[in-house]
């Protein structure tokens, strides 16, 4: 055979293996696409393990596939038991964190996925690494309020309890009408050294956190809500009486707000209903 129809007998050789290969790589995709409307079919249904059995198929056959990703890691979400300390329920939460991180290594700026790792660290009582992506939100979406409040919401998580079962060792009571705020005794100088070394930081990164979200979204009666929960958790780091009940001022103003907004909402609700 003449070298140059040699040549063309390759050069069609070529071509005829990469036409094939595509139409094998169609088909698989359009087999991965089929098992990932189904995997959604059952996910919709509530059949998280069917969910995850399409899902994992398609990933399989196409791993390019960013949402078969997505929803393998959501149907993985939807089995874990927030706060459960089972082994096997930690293994869930753990496996649905992985499987977000791989959307993450195709896509790392998924914010569905960098959010459903946030939430799933917090349930975990994983509190930092809770926290690490929320900043991360931040990042990516700094005009987004939600972050910012979580940020308030995981500081509150972690303060809270310090301060009560430091009162409750001291055998301090909270005060008597919950209804009726008032300005609680000064911890002892050592125990209040404890709680200033243990909260303050994060009691002046959840105001400052909140007060941005609201910055953003302003009328967020939930932010406004911690807010007032967060200047409560600041007066047992005051030692000066002023600043203790300005405060409790602030914190009585928040609630304040955050309630007759509700009550907006609430009122708008039930005209439209009407």
């Amino acid at each position: 055979m003449p070298m140059r129809h040699l040549k063309l007998a390759t050069v069609g050789g070529v071509l005829l293996t990469a036409v094939l290969l595509s139409g094998c790589n169609w088909v698989r995709a359009l087999k991965a696409r089929d098992q990932l409307n189904k995997g959604v079919g059952a996910f919709r249904n509530a059949q998280f393990q069917t969910a995850i059995d399409h899902f994992q198929t398609a990933v399989a056959m196409d791993p390019t596939l960013l949402n078969a990703r997505l929803y393998l890691a959501t149907a993985y979400a939807q089995q874990y038991i927030p706060g459960g300390d089972s082994p096997e329920n930690i293994k869930i939460g753990q496996q649905a964190i992985d499987a977000f991180e791989d959307v993450l290594k195709m896509d790392p700026n998924n914010t569905t996925a960098i959010a459903s790792i946030a939430l799933i660290y917090f349930n975990m009582k994983k509190f930092e690494k809770a926290k690490e992506y929320q900043r991360r939100r931040m990042e990516i979406e700094p005009g987004n309020a939600e972050p910012y409040y979580w940020i308030g919401v995981i500081d509150w998580t972690v303060c809270f309890p310090r301060r009560m079962q430091l009162r409750k060792d001291l055998k301090l009571a909270e005060s008597r009408d919950p209804n009726k705020p008032e300005i609680l005794p000064v911890l002892p100088a050592k125990a209040q050294a404890e709680l200033v070394k243990e909260n303050s930081e994060l009691v002046d990164e959840a105001i400052k956190a909140l007060q941005k979200a609201l910055e953003i979204k302003p009328n967020d009666s939930d932010a406004m809500a911690y807010l007032n929960l967060m200047y409560r958790e600041k007066v047992d780091i005051e030692s000066d009486a002023d600043a203790r009940a300005a405060d409790l001022k602030q914190a009585e103003e928040w609630v304040d707000k955050a309630v007759a907004l509700k009550k907006q909402a609430a009122g708008r609700g039930s005209t439209s209903t009407k």
